[in-house]
Protein backbone atom coordinates (compact mmCIF):
# COMPACT_ATOMS: atom_id res chain seq x y z
CA UNK A 1 0.00 0.00 0.00
CA UNK A 2 2.80 2.42 0.89
CA UNK A 3 4.51 1.86 -2.46
CA UNK A 4 1.30 2.76 -4.30
CA UNK A 5 0.99 5.91 -2.17
CA UNK A 6 4.52 6.92 -3.12
CA UNK A 7 3.70 6.37 -6.79
CA UNK A 8 0.72 8.70 -6.43
CA UNK A 9 2.97 11.30 -4.80
CA UNK A 10 5.32 10.97 -7.75
CA UNK A 11 2.49 11.94 -10.08
CA UNK A 12 1.81 15.02 -7.97
CA UNK A 13 5.50 15.91 -7.97
CA UNK A 14 5.65 15.53 -11.76
CA UNK A 15 2.76 17.94 -12.32
CA UNK A 16 3.95 20.43 -9.69
CA UNK A 17 7.64 20.71 -10.56
CA UNK A 18 7.95 20.78 -14.31
CA UNK A 19 11.34 22.48 -13.98
CA UNK A 20 12.82 19.33 -12.44
CA UNK A 21 12.34 16.43 -14.88
CA UNK A 22 13.92 13.80 -12.63
CA UNK A 23 11.51 14.52 -9.74
CA UNK A 24 8.89 12.23 -11.29
CA UNK A 25 11.35 9.35 -10.91
CA UNK A 26 12.01 9.89 -7.22
CA UNK A 27 9.05 8.28 -5.44
CA UNK A 28 9.09 4.90 -7.24
CA UNK A 29 12.87 4.66 -6.85
CA UNK A 30 12.56 5.34 -3.12
CA UNK A 31 9.72 2.82 -2.82
CA UNK A 32 11.89 0.19 -4.48
CA UNK A 33 14.46 0.61 -1.69
CA UNK A 34 12.02 0.18 1.21
CA UNK A 35 13.02 -3.41 2.00
CA UNK A 36 16.71 -2.53 1.89
CA UNK A 37 16.15 0.43 4.21
CA UNK A 38 14.48 -1.89 6.70
CA UNK A 39 17.35 -4.38 6.42
CA UNK A 40 19.97 -1.65 6.90
CA UNK A 41 18.10 -0.20 9.84
CA UNK A 42 17.75 -3.55 11.61
CA UNK A 43 21.38 -4.46 11.03
CA UNK A 44 22.53 -1.15 12.50
CA UNK A 45 20.02 -1.48 15.35
CA UNK A 46 21.44 -4.88 16.31
CA UNK A 47 24.98 -3.48 16.25
CA UNK A 48 24.72 -0.07 17.95
CA UNK A 49 27.85 1.92 18.74
CA UNK A 50 28.27 4.68 21.28
CA UNK A 51 29.27 8.22 20.40
CA UNK A 52 32.82 8.36 19.12
CA UNK A 53 32.94 4.57 18.66
CA UNK A 54 31.00 4.17 15.38
CA UNK A 55 33.59 1.99 13.60
CA UNK A 56 31.29 -0.69 12.18
CA UNK A 57 28.55 1.73 11.17
CA UNK A 58 31.03 4.02 9.44
CA UNK A 59 32.48 1.06 7.52
CA UNK A 60 28.99 -0.06 6.42
CA UNK A 61 28.20 3.44 5.15
CA UNK A 62 31.54 3.97 3.42
CA UNK A 63 31.33 0.61 1.64
CA UNK A 64 27.84 1.46 0.37
CA UNK A 65 28.89 4.90 -0.90
CA UNK A 66 31.94 3.46 -2.64
CA UNK A 67 29.78 0.84 -4.35
CA UNK A 68 27.68 3.69 -5.70
CA UNK A 69 30.81 5.22 -7.21
CA UNK A 70 30.88 8.29 -4.99
CA UNK A 71 34.00 10.09 -3.80
CA UNK A 72 34.27 8.97 -0.17
CA UNK A 73 36.25 10.39 2.72
CA UNK A 74 36.39 8.64 6.09
CA UNK A 75 37.70 9.64 9.51
CA UNK A 76 36.11 13.09 9.32
CA UNK A 77 35.64 14.53 12.79
CA UNK A 78 36.30 11.10 14.29
CA UNK A 79 34.44 8.29 12.54
CA UNK A 80 32.51 10.58 10.20
CA UNK A 81 31.96 9.58 6.58
CA UNK A 82 31.39 12.00 3.71
CA UNK A 83 30.30 11.02 0.22
CA UNK A 84 30.31 13.47 -2.68
CA UNK A 85 28.08 13.05 -5.73
CA UNK A 86 28.91 15.41 -8.59
CA UNK A 87 25.99 15.83 -10.95
CA UNK A 88 26.06 15.80 -14.71
CA UNK A 89 25.33 19.52 -14.87
CA UNK A 90 26.95 22.46 -13.04
CA UNK A 91 25.27 23.99 -10.03
CA UNK A 92 25.42 24.62 -6.32
CA UNK A 93 26.30 22.22 -3.51
CA UNK A 94 23.70 20.84 -1.09
CA UNK A 95 24.50 18.72 1.96
CA UNK A 96 22.30 16.07 3.59
CA UNK A 97 23.15 14.84 7.07
CA UNK A 98 22.43 11.73 9.18
CA UNK A 99 23.81 10.93 12.64
CA UNK A 100 25.14 7.46 13.44
CA UNK A 101 25.66 7.07 17.21
CA UNK A 102 23.64 5.14 19.78
CA UNK A 103 23.01 5.66 23.50
CA UNK A 104 23.98 3.90 26.78
CA UNK A 105 20.47 2.46 27.23
CA UNK A 106 19.30 -1.09 28.01
CA UNK A 107 16.71 -1.94 25.35
CA UNK A 108 13.37 -3.30 26.60
CA UNK A 109 11.35 -3.24 23.35
CA UNK A 110 11.29 -7.01 22.89
CA UNK A 111 11.81 -6.56 19.15
CA UNK A 112 13.22 -9.61 17.32
CA UNK A 113 16.18 -7.43 16.28
CA UNK A 114 16.61 -5.77 19.68
CA UNK A 115 20.11 -4.81 20.70
CA UNK A 116 22.07 -7.04 23.06
CA UNK A 117 25.28 -5.07 22.55
CA UNK A 118 27.58 -3.69 25.22
CA UNK A 119 29.83 -0.67 24.91
CA UNK A 120 32.41 1.13 27.01
CA UNK A 121 30.90 4.21 28.63
CA UNK A 122 32.70 6.29 31.27
CA UNK A 123 35.01 3.41 32.11
CA UNK A 124 32.31 0.76 32.44
CA UNK A 125 30.69 -1.82 30.17
CA UNK A 126 27.11 -0.72 29.56
CA UNK A 127 24.18 -1.82 27.37
CA UNK A 128 23.86 0.15 24.13
CA UNK A 129 20.73 0.89 22.12
CA UNK A 130 19.61 3.02 19.20
CA UNK A 131 17.04 4.81 21.36
CA UNK A 132 16.83 7.95 19.23
CA UNK A 133 16.28 6.74 15.68
CA UNK A 134 19.78 7.33 14.35
CA UNK A 135 19.74 3.84 12.85
CA UNK A 136 16.78 4.95 10.75
CA UNK A 137 18.50 8.20 9.83
CA UNK A 138 21.50 6.30 8.44
CA UNK A 139 19.33 3.84 6.51
CA UNK A 140 17.31 6.64 4.94
CA UNK A 141 20.35 8.64 3.84
CA UNK A 142 21.96 5.51 2.38
CA UNK A 143 18.82 5.11 0.26
CA UNK A 144 18.86 8.79 -0.71
CA UNK A 145 22.45 8.42 -1.89
CA UNK A 146 21.44 5.48 -4.07
CA UNK A 147 18.47 7.30 -5.60
CA UNK A 148 20.36 10.50 -6.33
CA UNK A 149 23.27 8.56 -7.79
CA UNK A 150 20.85 6.96 -10.23
CA UNK A 151 19.87 10.49 -11.30
CA UNK A 152 23.45 11.74 -11.59
CA UNK A 153 23.19 12.74 -15.27
CA UNK A 154 20.20 15.04 -14.60
CA UNK A 155 21.58 16.46 -11.36
CA UNK A 156 22.33 20.21 -11.66
CA UNK A 157 25.03 20.50 -9.01
CA UNK A 158 26.65 18.47 -6.24
CA UNK A 159 25.27 16.57 -3.25
CA UNK A 160 27.39 15.96 -0.16
CA UNK A 161 26.21 13.13 2.12
CA UNK A 162 27.31 13.69 5.71
CA UNK A 163 27.19 10.69 8.06
CA UNK A 164 28.05 12.15 11.44
CA UNK A 165 29.39 10.50 14.61
CA UNK A 166 28.86 11.60 18.21
CA UNK A 167 25.71 13.71 17.93
CA UNK A 168 24.86 12.65 21.48
CA UNK A 169 28.26 13.71 22.84
CA UNK A 170 31.46 11.76 23.43
CA UNK A 171 31.44 8.37 25.16
CA UNK A 172 35.13 7.50 24.79
CA UNK A 173 37.47 6.95 27.72
CA UNK A 174 39.12 10.37 27.28
CA UNK A 175 35.85 12.26 26.77
CA UNK A 176 36.85 14.82 29.38
CA UNK A 177 39.91 15.77 27.35
CA UNK A 178 38.08 16.20 24.05
CA UNK A 179 37.01 19.70 23.07
CA UNK A 180 35.53 18.85 19.67
CA UNK A 181 33.05 16.13 18.77
CA UNK A 182 30.11 15.50 16.51
CA UNK A 183 29.13 18.20 14.05
CA UNK A 184 31.63 20.63 15.55
CA UNK A 185 34.51 18.23 14.88
CA UNK A 186 33.32 17.56 11.33
CA UNK A 187 33.09 21.30 10.65
CA UNK A 188 36.62 21.75 12.01
CA UNK A 189 37.74 19.00 9.61
CA UNK A 190 36.30 20.97 6.70
CA UNK A 191 33.10 19.01 6.02
CA UNK A 192 31.43 22.14 4.61
CA UNK A 193 34.32 22.87 2.23
CA UNK A 194 35.89 21.27 -0.86
CA UNK A 195 33.35 21.67 -2.36
CA UNK A 196 31.83 24.50 -0.35
CA UNK A 197 28.30 23.73 0.81
CA UNK A 198 25.56 26.25 -0.02
CA UNK A 199 22.72 24.72 2.04
CA UNK A 200 22.24 21.79 4.40
CA UNK A 201 19.19 19.68 5.28
CA UNK A 202 18.56 17.07 7.96
CA UNK A 203 15.67 15.29 9.65
CA UNK A 204 14.89 13.48 12.88
CA UNK A 205 12.48 10.62 13.49
CA UNK A 206 9.79 11.31 16.10
CA UNK A 207 7.31 8.70 17.37
CA UNK A 208 5.43 11.59 18.99
CA UNK A 209 4.41 13.18 15.69
CA UNK A 210 1.55 11.68 13.68
CA UNK A 211 2.39 9.13 11.00
CA UNK A 212 2.87 10.66 7.57
CA UNK A 213 3.53 14.13 8.91
CA UNK A 214 6.66 16.24 8.51
CA UNK A 215 7.10 18.75 11.33
CA UNK A 216 8.79 22.04 10.54
CA UNK A 217 9.41 25.48 12.04
CA UNK A 218 11.19 28.65 10.92
CA UNK A 219 13.67 30.36 13.22
CA UNK A 220 14.61 28.86 16.60
CA UNK A 221 13.38 25.27 16.60
CA UNK A 222 15.46 23.31 19.12
CA UNK A 223 17.06 24.68 22.25
CA UNK A 224 20.67 25.41 22.95
CA UNK A 225 22.00 23.33 25.84
CA UNK A 226 24.56 24.13 28.54
CA UNK A 227 25.75 21.67 31.17
CA UNK A 228 25.67 23.27 34.62
CA UNK A 229 28.20 22.11 37.26
CA UNK A 230 27.80 23.49 40.81
CA UNK A 231 30.09 22.59 43.70
CA UNK A 232 29.03 23.61 47.21
CA UNK A 233 31.89 23.56 49.74
CA UNK A 234 31.16 23.68 53.46
CA UNK A 235 32.91 22.30 56.55
CA UNK A 236 32.67 18.63 57.46
CA UNK A 237 31.44 17.76 60.92
CA UNK A 238 29.45 15.26 62.99
CA UNK A 239 25.81 14.80 61.97
CA UNK A 240 24.81 15.07 65.63
CA UNK A 241 26.31 18.56 65.93
CA UNK A 242 25.70 20.45 62.65
CA UNK A 243 26.38 23.82 64.30
CA UNK A 244 30.07 22.89 64.57
CA UNK A 245 30.48 22.91 60.78
CA UNK A 246 28.83 24.20 57.61
CA UNK A 247 26.34 21.83 56.01
CA UNK A 248 26.70 21.90 52.18
CA UNK A 249 23.70 19.59 51.75
CA UNK A 250 21.29 22.12 53.25
CA UNK A 251 22.95 24.87 51.21
CA UNK A 252 22.59 22.75 48.05
CA UNK A 253 18.87 22.34 48.76
CA UNK A 254 18.51 26.11 49.14
CA UNK A 255 20.44 26.69 45.92
CA UNK A 256 18.22 24.29 43.97
CA UNK A 257 15.11 26.08 45.23
CA UNK A 258 16.63 29.47 44.49
CA UNK A 259 17.58 28.49 40.96
CA UNK A 260 13.93 27.81 40.12
CA UNK A 261 13.10 31.49 40.62
CA UNK A 262 15.43 32.39 37.76
CA UNK A 263 12.97 30.99 35.22
CA UNK A 264 9.77 31.70 37.15
CA UNK A 265 10.59 35.23 38.37
CA UNK A 266 13.74 36.72 36.82
CA UNK A 267 13.77 36.00 33.08
CA UNK A 268 11.28 37.40 30.58
CA UNK A 269 9.92 34.13 29.23
CA UNK A 270 7.41 36.09 27.12
CA UNK A 271 10.37 36.48 24.75
CA UNK A 272 11.57 32.86 24.65
CA UNK A 273 11.13 29.85 26.96
CA UNK A 274 13.91 28.71 29.28
CA UNK A 275 14.35 25.39 31.09
CA UNK A 276 16.72 24.90 34.04
CA UNK A 277 16.98 21.43 35.58
CA UNK A 278 19.24 20.07 38.32
CA UNK A 279 19.23 16.34 37.66
CA UNK A 280 22.08 14.99 39.79
CA UNK A 281 23.22 15.71 43.34
CA UNK A 282 25.94 13.85 45.24
CA UNK A 283 27.35 14.45 48.71
CA UNK A 284 28.38 12.43 51.73
CA UNK A 285 28.93 8.74 52.45
CA UNK A 286 27.12 7.90 55.68
CA UNK A 287 24.22 9.06 57.83
CA UNK A 288 26.14 10.70 60.71
CA UNK A 289 28.83 12.64 58.84
CA UNK A 290 28.01 16.00 57.28
CA UNK A 291 30.32 16.16 54.25
CA UNK A 292 32.47 19.07 53.21
CA UNK A 293 31.29 19.09 49.60
CA UNK A 294 28.21 18.54 47.41
CA UNK A 295 28.34 18.23 43.61
CA UNK A 296 25.33 19.14 41.45
CA UNK A 297 24.83 18.62 37.75
CA UNK A 298 22.11 20.05 35.55
CA UNK A 299 21.14 21.44 32.20
CA UNK A 300 20.12 24.86 30.90
CA UNK A 301 18.00 25.07 27.73
CA UNK A 302 17.51 28.39 25.92
CA UNK A 303 16.39 29.68 22.50
CA UNK A 304 18.03 33.12 22.55
CA UNK A 305 21.72 34.00 23.01
CA UNK A 306 21.11 37.09 25.16
CA UNK A 307 18.78 35.13 27.44
CA UNK A 308 21.35 32.35 27.55
CA UNK A 309 24.03 34.77 28.75
CA UNK A 310 21.70 36.35 31.28
CA UNK A 311 20.55 32.98 32.62
CA UNK A 312 24.14 31.82 33.14
CA UNK A 313 24.98 35.02 35.00
CA UNK A 314 21.94 34.66 37.25
CA UNK A 315 22.70 30.99 37.97
CA UNK A 316 26.19 31.94 39.08
CA UNK A 317 25.06 34.86 41.23
CA UNK A 318 22.19 32.93 42.84
CA UNK A 319 24.35 29.95 43.80
CA UNK A 320 27.25 32.07 45.07
CA UNK A 321 25.12 34.44 47.18
CA UNK A 322 22.96 31.71 48.76
CA UNK A 323 26.09 29.76 49.69
CA UNK A 324 27.79 32.88 51.03
CA UNK A 325 24.78 33.64 53.25
CA UNK A 326 25.28 30.28 54.96
CA UNK A 327 29.03 30.54 55.30
CA UNK A 328 29.67 28.12 52.43
CA UNK A 329 31.15 28.60 48.96
CA UNK A 330 29.64 27.85 45.56
CA UNK A 331 31.65 27.31 42.40
CA UNK A 332 29.62 27.36 39.16
CA UNK A 333 30.98 26.05 35.86
CA UNK A 334 29.37 25.57 32.48
CA UNK A 335 30.45 22.78 30.13
CA UNK A 336 32.69 23.71 27.21
CA UNK A 337 30.79 21.56 24.70
CA UNK A 338 27.48 23.39 24.66
CA UNK A 339 24.87 22.81 21.96
CA UNK A 340 23.85 25.93 20.08
CA UNK A 341 20.25 26.77 19.24
CA UNK A 342 19.02 24.97 16.12
CA UNK A 343 17.76 27.84 13.96
CA UNK A 344 16.09 27.13 10.64
CA UNK A 345 16.96 29.77 8.06
CA UNK A 346 13.64 31.51 7.33
CA UNK A 347 14.13 32.26 3.59
CA UNK A 348 15.34 28.71 2.97
CA UNK A 349 12.51 27.25 5.07
CA UNK A 350 9.88 29.21 3.15
CA UNK A 351 11.45 28.33 -0.19
CA UNK A 352 11.54 24.59 0.58
CA UNK A 353 8.19 24.28 2.39
CA UNK A 354 6.36 23.50 -0.88
CA UNK A 355 8.80 20.62 -1.37
CA UNK A 356 7.97 19.20 2.06
CA UNK A 357 4.27 19.57 1.30
CA UNK A 358 4.60 17.71 -2.00
CA UNK A 359 6.68 14.96 -0.45
CA UNK A 360 4.16 14.41 2.36
CA UNK A 361 1.01 14.86 0.31
CA UNK A 362 0.20 18.10 2.12
CA UNK A 363 1.03 16.79 5.60
CA UNK A 364 3.90 19.13 6.48
CA UNK A 365 2.76 20.82 9.70
CA UNK A 366 4.20 23.60 11.87
CA UNK A 367 5.31 22.36 15.30
CA UNK A 368 6.13 24.12 18.60
CA UNK A 369 9.66 24.79 19.81
CA UNK A 370 11.43 21.74 21.23
CA UNK A 371 13.54 22.04 24.39
CA UNK A 372 15.76 19.11 23.37
CA UNK A 373 18.97 19.96 21.51
CA UNK A 374 20.70 18.98 18.26
CA UNK A 375 24.21 19.69 17.03
CA UNK A 376 22.88 20.12 13.49
CA UNK A 377 23.05 23.73 14.69
CA UNK A 378 26.82 23.70 14.08
CA UNK A 379 26.26 23.45 10.32
CA UNK A 380 23.59 26.17 10.44
CA UNK A 381 26.08 28.61 11.95
CA UNK A 382 28.00 28.61 8.67
CA UNK A 383 25.46 27.86 5.93
CA UNK A 384 21.67 28.17 5.64
CA UNK A 385 20.06 25.00 6.92
CA UNK A 386 16.68 23.38 7.58
CA UNK A 387 16.03 20.64 10.13
CA UNK A 388 12.64 18.94 10.38
CA UNK A 389 10.88 15.97 11.96
CA UNK A 390 9.46 12.77 10.51
CA UNK A 391 6.36 11.41 12.26
CA UNK A 392 6.69 7.68 12.91
CA UNK A 393 4.81 6.26 15.91
CA UNK A 394 5.13 2.46 16.02
CA UNK A 395 2.21 0.46 14.67
CA UNK A 396 -0.49 0.18 17.30
CA UNK A 397 0.69 3.35 19.05
CA UNK A 398 -0.36 6.98 18.85
CA UNK A 399 1.86 10.05 19.25
CA UNK A 400 0.44 10.37 22.77
CA UNK A 401 1.31 6.88 24.03
CA UNK A 402 4.42 6.06 21.95
CA UNK A 403 7.68 5.87 23.89
CA UNK A 404 9.72 9.04 23.51
CA UNK A 405 13.24 9.39 22.16
CA UNK A 406 15.89 8.09 24.61
CA UNK A 407 13.40 5.68 26.21
CA UNK A 408 14.42 1.99 26.57
CA UNK A 409 11.11 1.24 24.79
CA UNK A 410 11.80 3.58 21.87
CA UNK A 411 10.82 2.32 18.45
CA UNK A 412 9.41 3.77 15.23
CA UNK A 413 7.34 2.63 12.27
CA UNK A 414 9.76 1.50 9.57
CA UNK A 415 7.10 2.26 6.96
CA UNK A 416 7.82 5.95 7.61
CA UNK A 417 11.36 5.68 6.22
CA UNK A 418 10.37 6.00 2.54
CA UNK A 419 8.73 9.35 3.28
CA UNK A 420 11.87 10.51 5.07
CA UNK A 421 14.09 9.41 2.20
CA UNK A 422 11.69 10.90 -0.35
CA UNK A 423 11.62 14.28 1.40
CA UNK A 424 15.42 14.48 1.66
CA UNK A 425 15.82 13.50 -1.99
CA UNK A 426 13.28 16.05 -3.17
CA UNK A 427 14.83 18.79 -1.02
CA UNK A 428 18.18 18.18 -2.69
CA UNK A 429 16.71 18.08 -6.18
CA UNK A 430 14.45 21.10 -5.77
CA UNK A 431 17.14 23.18 -4.07
CA UNK A 432 19.67 22.51 -6.83
CA UNK A 433 17.07 23.10 -9.55
CA UNK A 434 15.94 26.42 -8.04
CA UNK A 435 19.52 27.62 -7.52
CA UNK A 436 20.61 27.35 -11.15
Amino acid sequence: MLKWALLLIAATVCSSVQAQPSASLVAPRVAALQDRMVAWRRDIHQHPELSGQEVRTARLVADHLRQLGLTVKTGVGGHGVVGVLKGGRPGKVVALRADMDALPVLETTGLPFASKALGRYRGQDTPVMHACGHDGHVAMLMAVAEVLTSLRAELPGTVKFIFQPAEEGVATEDAGKQTLWGARAMVADGVLNNPKVDAVFGLHISPNLAAGQLGYRSGPMMAGADTVHITITGEQTHGAAPWTGTDPIVVAAQVITGLQTIVSRQLNINHEPVVLTIASIHGGHRENIIPDKVEMLGTLRTFDEEMRTEAKQRITTTAEKIAEASGAKAEVRFGSNAYSVTINDDPLMQAMLPTLQRASGGKAVPIPKISASEDFSEYQKLVPGVFYFLGAPPKGKTPMDAATNHSPNFDFDEDAMPLGALSLTMLALDYLASSR
